[in-house]
């Protein structure tokens, strides 16, 4: 019988590039270092038209784009062309909705969905408001389109930090969109869907960011969040190897504010 360690593994990451064109070189190395089987990526700020797809064939990646010029957009990069391949909440949802966050496709029997969740703006405005109804939105999509027993994984920006162990200082952040009560509250309704945080299965521990402001030098100081996530089906997460932060992405020049996440998958 073939033991766990020797299965092979299928690799997926999720990064928020904070535009493709700032990023497209890092991205380029990163891939050809990590060769990961699937990327997520958000906040590209790009149209279709403009996405480096040639680039990335070179490299041996499928690209599934849902782009939007200056704002936004989603695309999924696959070693395995993506398979029925989805933008938004599709017309069931009911409501009409420019922002390109949402996209899904089938790549090696798992269905992969990359989310870049609204920010929230400040509390009280309109942009938090649509954030918290675009989170209630994507979770009557899981209930209407996916069964959780099937393999599935939600990876992305949440712009969310689901616990305090996920904050540098929660004190500080808790009056904020990122760490919000309400918004932790609609994460945690989201994954109730019969998701789970595949980093915090293989790490209990504090301190583990993703997301550091350009600002302040809150990088260097540590004062960072932890709102890129890959949650998944039960199914999947028990095929989970290991988890972990690309830390050292974020340092360097011309770093997106984002660090890449990853996690190694038994096939």
């Amino acid at each position: 019988m073939t033991s766990k360690e020797n299965l092979p593994r299928l690799r997926i990451a999720t990064w928020n590039v904070n535009s493709i064109r700032a990023r497209r070189e890092r991205l380029l190395r990163w891939l050809e270092r990590e060769a990961v089987d699937v990327l997520c990526l958000q906040e590209l700020k790009v149209s279709d038209e403009e996405f480096p797809a040639l680039d990335l064939q070179a490299l041996g990646y499928h690209s599934a784009v849902f782009g939007q010029k200056t704002y936004n957009g989603v695309a999924i990069l696959a070693r395995e062309r993506p398979r029925d391949v989805e933008r938004g909440f599709g017309a069931p949802d009911g409501e009409e909705d420019e922002q390109a966050r949402l996209i899904a496709g089938t790549v090696a029997g798992v269905r992969v969905l990359c989310a870049y969740f609204p920010n929230g703006g400040s509390l009280g405005s309109e942009k938090w408001s649509y954030k918290l109804s675009w989170m209630t939105r994507l979770r009557a999509h899981l209930d209407r389109r996916y069964d959780p027993d099937q393999p599935l994984a939600l990876c992305g920006d949440f712009n969310v930090a689901p616990e305090a162990r996920d904050v540098h200082d929660p004190a500080v952040w808790e009056g904020s969109v990122l760490f919000h009560p309400e918004a932790r509250a609609a994460l945690r309704d989201v994954a109730g869907f019969g998701l789970e945080d595949v980093v915090r299965r293989h790490h209990e521990e504090g301190g583990l960011f993703s997301w550091w402001d350009y600002r302040m030098l809150a990088f260097p100081k540590g004062r960072g969040l932890r709102i890129d996530h890959i949650y998944t089906t039960r199914t999947l997460a028990d095929r989970s190897r290991d988890a972990f932060i690309d830390r050292d992405e974020r340092k360097g020049e011309l770093p997106s504010d984002h660090a890449p996440v990853v996690a190694s998958f038994a096939a």
